[in-house]
């Protein structure tokens, strides 16, 4: 008989995931069992200060008050439905969720990656319907270095060949051009293009921030070139960056947006596909739909987070502590650190590879009571929850530096 979790220590855990779990992530050997706001507890008791928030899924810290309280309260009156029937909830999700971006219509998802291939699907509907491309031929332009999720199609357009081998045959229809590159964007853009698929801000490829301008730049072209903007704001958006959305800094509104992860608050998964009403519009009943997707208990939540970002406190203090988190990070240049790119409370630290992987730094930094997660080769991201305060978000850095030296 298999023991309760609460009498096998770490160690027993760790094991027994061995033979029953898909190894399909590395963690690392830390079992939480608690969490609340920005500390998370292990089965021994042991604290730890969260830098990484569940990959921005949990912007507001976690169990934040007004998350769960939206949650209890409607998992005692209504979880699910299917989208066979309408339920209480939807509508003023998808009213407030389309006030908050400037946009006009809500495809209700769960999951980031399904926000992605149904931003995919839409495309190539309009681009058929609306553009007038010839039909299977319509095509999508990506960056080199994506990160957009890992399903058949998504790996398909990846440079990342962990993500890539070995699950082909890939799907056709993509071109990939350099990130940060409007001269080699502008030569993939043809008459098959539906829309230009990118991040704002490279998330998993080490927090790549675009130069100045190459946002405006990518809505310019594809306004120009009669295509679709989709930007991928499942990491970036909802307050990551300081802004509502990544592509606010450059004063962009995009004709696609693709929200998740901190939509659902870390209580539940939630994702969007939020676009012009001349774009969602193509879909008509019975051509794309989800089952959970837009489900009570989801809108009752999303609507929560998004009451949470009306109010423009967690954009301000993302600002505000970003400034702390990059002044902190300039004085580690030189000390163990090599570069760095932030954007609000968002960051990727280059660490000099003499001194450990990503994955080594990552290791001493949990043995420290901090919890970051490694990219690639000996780069870091840090990416607290934005209910951090300075003070502990200074006694990372002062972590880190101490890892270094």
């Amino acid at each position: 008989m298999t023991a309760p979790a609460r009498t096998r220590t770490p160690d027993d855990l760790i094991r027994a995931e061995g033979p029953v779990l898909a190894h399909n992530y590395h963690p690392l050997p830390v079992v939480v069992a608690r969490a609340e706001g920005t500390w998370v507890e292990d089965v021994e008791g042991n604290r730890y200060l969260d830098m990484l928030a569940g990959y921005s899924a949990l912007n507001f810290g976690h169990r934040h008050p007004a998350l769960v309280e939206a949650a209890h309260r409607q998992l005692d009156q209504l979880t699910l439905t299917s989208r066979a029937f309408h339920n209480d909830r939807l509508a003023e999700f998808a009213e407030r969720l389309t006030a908050l971006t400037g946009l006009d219509m809500v495809l209700p998802m769960n999951t980031g990656a399904e926000a992605v291939e149904s931003g995919i699907k839409v495309a190539r509907k309009w681009a058929y319907d609306v553009k007038g491309v010839p039909a299977g031929q319509a095509t999508i332009v990506v960056a080199a270095e994506n990160f957009h999720g890992r399903t058949t199609t998504i790996v398909s357009f990846s440079t990342d060949e962990t993500a890539r081998a070995g699950f082909g045959p890939f799907t056709p229809g993509f071109r990939i051009v350099p990130y940060n590159d409007l001269a080699a964007l502008e030569e993939a853009v043809d008459e098959t293009t539906a829309a230009v698929l990118i991040e704002p801000v490279q998330g998993e490829a080490g927090v790549i921030i675009p130069d100045d301008g190459y946002l405006a730049g990518v809505r310019e072209l594809t306004r120009r070139k009669g295509c679709l903007f989709i930007a991928d704001e499942i990491q970036s958006g909802l307050g990551r960056t300081g802004r509502t959305l990544a592509v606010e800094h450059e004063d962009v509104v995009p004709d696609v947006l693709l929200l998740g992860k901190a939509l659902g608050g870390g209580i539940v998964p939630v994702s969007a596909v939020v676009a012009r009403r001349e774009v969602l519009g193509v879909l008509h009943p019975g051509e794309h739909g989800s089952t959970f997707g837009g489900n009570p208990l989801a809108a009752a939540v999303g609507t929560a987070v998004v009451e949470l970002l009306e109010t423009g406190e967690f954009q301000r203090r993302a600002a505000e502590l970003g400034v702390v988190l990059r002044d902190g990070l300039t004085e580690l240049v030189g000390k163990g650190v090599t570069a760095f790119r932030s954007r609000g409370l968002w960051a990727g630290v280059d660490v000099d590879p003499a001194l450990g992987t990503g994955r080594e730094i990552s290791e001493r930094l949990m043995r420290e009571g901090i919890l970051v997660k490694d990219t690639h080769g000996s780069t870091i991201r840090l990416a607290p929850p934005l209910t951090i305060t300075a003070q502990e978000l200074r006694s990372a850095l002062a972590a880190l530096e101490k890892v270094l030296a």
